[in-house]
């Protein structure tokens, strides 16, 4: 692993991370064996997508429809908008 920056910890012991920590909101913090601070990287998901994330079948389907997008393997299905309903009245 590349030392990517280093920082220094202001006079309260904070460092700042800076662009390192986009997209994360908490990070989980540990020492290992060699007294290395070791910050695991941690993101919140809204509750109304746990399910997802709990149901494994779901979960990996999505992911192979994800790489399937990615590899090209696109299917035109045409329109689905016959079983949209009208809620703007």
């Amino acid at each position: 692993m590349a030392t990517l920056k280093m920082v220094k910890p202001d006079t309260k012991g904070r460092i700042t991370l800076g662009h390192l920590a986009e997209g994360v909101s908490r990070f989980a913090v540990s020492k290992d064996e060699f007294n290395r601070i070791i910050l695991e990287p941690y993101v919140e998901i809204p509750a109304k997508e746990k399910w997802l994330f709990d149901n494994p079948k779901a979960l990996a389907q999505v992911k192979q429809g994800l790489k399937d997008s990615a590899e090209g393997r696109l299917y035109d299905k045409g329109s689905f908008s016959q079983y949209l309903e009208d809620k703007a009245d």
